[in-house]
Order: C-alpha cells, then structure tokens, then sequence
C-alpha cells in the first residue's frame, strides 16, 4: 500500500521535474549530462519506479546505518567496560563466544572501525546505484532526446541567423560611415555642400543600423512586443546601388528581369548577398569602381559584383587562402537556398557570381 502510494505521486505535476533537480544535485553522474527538462516531458511509469526504488533503498540504508553506527559504538568502548557490551542481538560476542575474553575486547575497535568502512562503501554503492538508474528512469525518452535535440538545432540556426543579418547590414553600414566620414572630412573645405550632404547619408545609414540592432536584440531576448520590421529586398536594390554612389564610389548596376517576380525569401536573401558583396569591395578595394549585374528569369537569378583588384594585390601570396566570415556567410545563404555561390580573383578583378534557381509558378 505504501509503495503504490509513493507510486501515484509520480503523476502529480511537477514531481518528475522536482525528482530530477534533486537527483542532478545530488547524485551528479551521467543525469547532468541529459537535456533540461521541458513542459513537453510528461510522468510515465519510470517516475514511479524512480520513487519505488528511492524509498526502497533509502529505508535500507537508513536501517544499516542506524544498526552499523550502534554496534561500531559498542565495539569501540568493548575494550573500557567490565562487562560485555548489549547490542541489538543480545549480549555482545566474537564468533559465537560469551562472554568476550580480554584479548578479544581489545579487537573491538579494529571491528568497528571495519565495520564503519563496510558501512561506507554500502552508502556509496548505493548512491553509485542510483546514479546509474535515475538517467534511465528521470531522463528523457528517444522522442523527447529528439525534440530537444531539434530544438537545440533550431536555437543554434536563428542565431547563426542573426549573425548573418548583424553582419550584412552593420558591416555595410559601417563601411558606408567610415567613407562618407573620410570623404566628407576631406572635401569640407572645398565643396561643403558634398560634405553636408555625406553628413546626412552618415545619419540615414545609423538610423538604419540601429533598428536592426534593435531587432536582432529583441529577438535574441525573446521581446514580443519588439517591433517586426520588414528586410529589404531585391526592390530596394537601386537604394542600395545609390548609398553605395553616395560614398564618392562609381558604381556601375545593371538589373535584367523583373525584382517582384523573384519568391520573397529568395529576394531578401539575395539583397543581403548583394549588400556584402558591396561591402567587401567598399571595404577591400576602396576607390576602385565596382559592376553589379543582376539577371533575372522566370525560374533562374545569377548575380555578378566584379571590382578591380587594387594593384598591390593583383598577385595574391600563395598562403592567403583564408576567407572571412563575410564570404562565408554568403556561401551559408546560398547553400540554405539550394543555389551555388564562388567568390575568387579573375584576373585583374574579384568576381562574385551567385547562382539560384525555384520552381517557376504556373
């Protein structure tokens, strides 16, 4: 009656919870090694056998402990007393004699302390028992390690996500601020008209910084009340184009197809492709004038950014093979899209060239 007692508790809510907590502070082992529990994990019979056994065990080794400690007492002042000691069995002997001889009382402490050690290793045993049995009977099951496991997958992908997004649109802004800073600082005096209106573009460009940051932030801390902005898209590539111009660049942007006629995801991600690709000429070949060429057709988009390699790196050194986290990002958006994306010197250029494709729709 008790154990079906203890038993039943496994279906109040939060006991499973509870029990594992205790048991991961308690017993350490391989159940710090499971997934954290989730509202998902339901009590099973597991739980129940879980408090079966712990109260099973903990009733024996309260028992043992109280019985070894009482009689390891007795044996350790064996050798003080004129009389034989009493334990829990009757009068104190040594291999079945009564009463104990002098030499044998003077054992007593050396049983004692032996039995004390024995008493010692049962406690751990036991908890090595349950170490063992709580990750099978408190630690998730196959379909809960999976839906973890695709959550923790998920996590890992937003995130990867947003460093993209933190990198695409800061990176640009940024290098479209350290121009315009530069050029405006450098023509104040001479054209203050240019200057002023770089100054503008600085503002636009760290508004425009901010509230990404703002919404990557708030998607990071989970904010519901954060604002959903809308990404830019291959429709606001000519804007692009022009804040790139804006920063004394030339360049030179051909578009072929219709933007709108290209699937939504595709579009954003092939404008954030677009914005690095701009920004790693801006920032890598400053002064030279990049090319974008867009080619759009009901079912196929190639993109191409050229830019002239500056001369004192027209021949690359043989041991810089290592590419930033820019291209690699690229490369990441493109896989994602099922589209193929190279970036590598071409003569006395760089050239970028993505490749995507989609079911055209009837």
């Amino acid at each position: 009656a008790a154990l079906a007692a203890v038993a039943a508790t496994a279906y109040l809510p939060g006991t499973r919870n509870a029990q594992l907590h205790l048991a991961r502070a308690l017993l350490r082992g391989p159940l710090t090694r499971t997934p954290q529990p989730t509202t998902a994990w339901r009590p099973t019979a597991r739980t129940s056998a879980w408090l079966c056994l712990h109260l099973l065990l903990g009733m024996a080794v309260c028992l043992v402990t109280m019985t070894a400690l009482t009689e390891a007492a007795l044996l350790a002042i064996a050798p003080l007393t004129p009389t034989t000691p009493t334990i829990a069995q009757g009068p104190l002997t040594f291999t079945g004699q009564s009463p104990l001889t002098p030499t044998q009382r003077l054992l007593g402490p050396l049983l004692g302390l032996a039995l004390l050690t024995a008493l010692l290793y049962t406690v751990a045993l036991t908890g090595h028992i349950l170490a063992r049995t709580a990750p099978r009977l408190l630690g998730p099951s196959p379909a809960e390690r999976l839906a973890a496991a695709q959550a923790h997958a998920h996590t890992l992908a937003e995130h990867n996500r947003l460093a993209r997004e933190l990198h695409d649109s800061l990176g640009h802004a940024l290098s479209v601020v350290t121009l315009q800073a530069a050029t405006a600082a450098r023509l104040l005096d001479t054209d203050p008209d240019f200057a002023r209106q770089a100054l503008t573009h600085i503002a636009d460009q760290a508004r425009t910084a901010t509230a990404d940051l703002d919404h990557a932030l708030g998607i990071l801390r989970r904010d519901t009340h954060t604002p959903r902005t809308t990404p830019p898209d291959l429709t606001h590539l000519p804007h692009l184009a022009q804040a790139t111009q804006h920063t004394g660049t030339h360049l030179t942007c051909h578009i072929t197809g219709d933007t709108a006629h290209v699937p939504a995801l595709l579009s954003r991600e092939t404008y954030r492709i677009s914005q690095e690709a701009l920004t790693n000429a801006l920032r890598h070949a400053p002064g030279q004038p990049p090319t974008l060429h867009l080619d759009i057709t009901p079912a196929t988009l190639t993109l191409t950014v050229t830019n002239p390699l500056p001369p004192h790196t027209r021949t690359p050194a043989p041991h810089r093979t290592r590419q930033g986290r820019g291209i690699t990002g690229m490369r990441e958006r493109a896989h994602l899209l099922g589209g193929t994306l190279t970036s590598r010197p071409h003569g006395t250029t760089w050239q970028l060239t993505l490749h995507l494709t989609w079911k055209e729709q009837p």
